[in-house]
Parts: structure tokens; C-alpha cells; sequence
């Protein structure tokens, strides 16, 4: 028995992480990344804040998927990270991940994340939410030993951790929504879906 009153929810998207939210959540997912080049999507706004960014590409997600998925309703997702005027991408190896903790160490980001629903090429829903994160102030040794456990996992997030994981090690204080940090603003998502009639 499950509380979803609709079809398949489409995520567009590979995170295991947001679909585990959600199906634990009690919504049934099929799963349909988008594949888009972020980097390109992002050139053109290159300047807007982090958390427009990450709305944009949660939007652009959500739109390609809903092309080739007519009528399902498609939820795309996207996550920046910013340290005041300079934003973060997924580092693209250990020695970039190395020295992204290096500049985040004893200081406080900002992790905004954005989804987008969508049906038919028409946006029905959108938020972005953010969460203030401090990373403990971390020596050499401790980013090394860090690196070392986590491995390439390091890669596949912004900011070269998993709050959820390993990662959890390098903070010593997080304000915010514990779904938004995942990259999934989840009770604002679910206030939608019980207006929409999917969820009692």
C-alpha cells in the first residue's frame, strides 16, 4: 500500500541519492536522466547567483525529459555550492576535490538546491532552497586521510563530500533542511504533490 495517488513519478536524473528520498518517501520513481551539459546550460548565466543557477538547471532537466515523456510529470534537480562570490562544481578529480576543501576549510557555504516539476514541456512547480554549512577548520593530514577513505565518491558531489557519509567529518555546523543539503528540497515538493491531489 503506498500513499501516491498517481503514475510513476519521472526523475531526471542518476542521483541514487534523490531517489532513495523519494521512494522512501512512499513515491513510486522511474528513473530518466536528462544528460545535459551543465557547464554549456550555465555559460549564459555566467554572474547570476548560485541559487538561479540551480533552478535553471533543474528546470532544463525537467524540460528535456518531458519531450520524450508525454504526459508523466517529471521532476528535475540541481544543487549549487558557493563560498560568498565563488561558486563550486563537481570537482573533476581528487586533486581538484583536494583543493576545493582547502578553501572551504573553517569557513561557511551556502548549498542551494533546486527542483522543477513538469509535464508536458510546461513547468507546473518550482522552488530553490538553501542550507548554510561550516567546514571545521582541517589540516593537511585530515583532507588527506578524508581523500584517502572517501575515494573518487568525492567526485560525484559538489564540494568533494557526502553530509551523509563520510563527509560528515569535515563540518562542525550545518543550518538547514537535512533534504535540502541532499539536494532534494523534499517538504516543500510534498506540499505540492497534496495539492495536486497525489498525496492525502
Amino acid at each position: 500500500m503506498t500513499l501516491w495517488r498517481g503514475a510513476p513519478l519521472v526523475l531526471a536524473s542518476k542521483s541514487a541519492v534523490r531517489r532513495s528520498l523519494l521512494e522512501a518517501a512512499g513515491i513510486p520513481v522511474e528513473v530518466d536522466p536528462a544528460d545535459i551539459d551543465e557547464r554549456a546550460i550555465e555559460a549564459p548565466l555566467a554572474g547570476a547567483a548560485p541559487e538561479k543557477i540551480a533552478l535553471w538547471l533543474a528546470r532544463e532537466k525537467a524540460l528535456v525529459v518531458t519531450s520524450r515523456r508525454q504526459g508523466a510529470l517529471v521532476l528535475g534537480a540541481d544543487q549549487t555550492l558557493a563560498l560568498s562570490a565563488r561558486r563550486f562544481s563537481k570537482p573533476a578529480s581528487l586533486a581538484a576535490a583536494r583543493e576545493q576543501l582547502v578553501v572551504l576549510s573553517g569557513k561557511t557555504h551556502a548549498l542551494h538546491s533546486g527542483v522543477t516539476v513538469a509535464r508536458d514541456g510546461i513547468v507546473v512547480f518550482e522552488t530553490v532552497a538553501t542550507a548554510r554549512l561550516t567546514m571545521r577548520a582541517l589540516s593537511d593530514e585530515a583532507i588527506d586521510a578524508y581523500l584517502t577513505a572517501a575515494g573518487e565518491r568525492v567526485m560525484r558531489s559538489v564540494g568533494a563530500y557526502q553530509l551523509e557519509g563520510l563527509g560528515v567529518h569535515l563540518f562542525e555546523r550545518v543550518e538547514g533542511d537535512h533534504f535540502t543539503i541532499l539536494g532534494l528540497p523534499l517538504l516543500p515538493l510534498l506540499a505540492f504533490f497534496r495539492r495536486e491531489g497525489l498525496l492525502p
